[in-house]
């Protein structure tokens, strides 16, 4: 079975304010094993604290965050490249994600290949030492060029590089979770599990609509999507969880890029408890 575990990028704040081993021993306490490290400066400090929490609490650290060039989100690999590897050796991390390519990688299948030839011989090397670099998806990956998909350009141009799917995103994308599991079966290595809510049509819009424009007006009807936690949407869950397994997961993360104001410990706690229902 998949490691269970949680996205820290939703306990930033925190992590910030008290630092990483703090946020583990809390990670602990809601029941959950593995953590994936993103949005967070990879300071010499905070690599000590998650080498700790895998000596003291049993902290699993399934993944930590990387770039080629760009800093702001985890070892940028071109700079950085020893130290990723042996911050992934001190804590057991066997993967590395990259979190979205460039935006300018995103405009042609010419721009789509150039970015994933950068990235094969990083992938590569890191392979070499026992690590797998994936890649994160967004909707903007079921694009098409062509025949191809921004999914298969990457594995065609980058083949040492393995997938970390995120499935609220490839739903939003158009294509059916289920149908991008079995397509991408033994490429993806890490599985965000994040809900996909549509919310009711806001009054406070409503009772404006004499105000608005018909275009903003429509805007609201065709942005009522939110992000939910785990169980709280539309995903189907007991089937997904089992075909993410057969694709080849072996982590699962909680997810959830905005909480709406809500406090993101009782968001996971939430997701932690539904996925405990269904047998996970």
């Amino acid at each position: 079975m998949a490691v269970l575990g949680v996205q820290l990028m939703m306990l930033r704040d925190r992590i910030n304010e008290k630092g990483m081993f703090g946020v583990l021993e809390q990670v602990r306490e809601l029941g959950l094993d593995a953590v994936e490290v993103s949005q967070v400066a990879m300071t010499d400090e905070l690599i000590a604290d998650l080498e700790r929490g895998t000596k003291e609490l049993g902290t699993d650290v399934g993944a930590m965050s990387a770039a080629l060039h760009a800093p702001g989100n985890g070892f940028i690999l071109a700079d950085e490249f020893d130290r990723a590897v042996e911050a992934c050796t001190r804590t057991g991390c066997r993967f590395l994600r990259i979190g979205m390519m460039p935006f300018e990688a995103m405009v042609s299948l010419e721009a789509c290949e150039a970015w994933a030839a950068e990235v094969q011989p990083y992938a590569a090397r890191l392979a070499e030492q026992g690590i797998t670099l994936c890649y994160h998806n967004h909707h903007v990956d079921l694009i098409r060029f062509g025949e191809e998909r921004i999914f298969d350009i990457v594995r065609r141009v980058a083949p040492s590089l393995y997938f970390e799917v995120d499935l609220h995103w490839v739903q939003r994308g158009g294509m059916a979770p289920l149908d991008m599991l079995k397509a991408y079966t033994g490429v993806c290595k890490l599985i965000h599990l994040k809900d996909y809510r549509v919310i009711p049509f806001p009054a406070d819009a409503l009772a404006r609509r004499d105000e608005m424009t018909q275009q903003e007006f429509y805007d609201v009807f065709t942005n009522l999507v939110q992000f939910a936690e785990v169980g709280q949407g539309n995903m189907n869950w007991p089937e997904l969880l089992p075909a993410g397994e057969a694709a080849g997961a072996e982590y699962f993360f909680i997810e959830q890029d905005d909480t709406y104001s809500r406090d993101p410990v009782a968001c996971i706690a939430e997701s932690r408890a539904y996925l405990r229902s269904i047998g996970y």
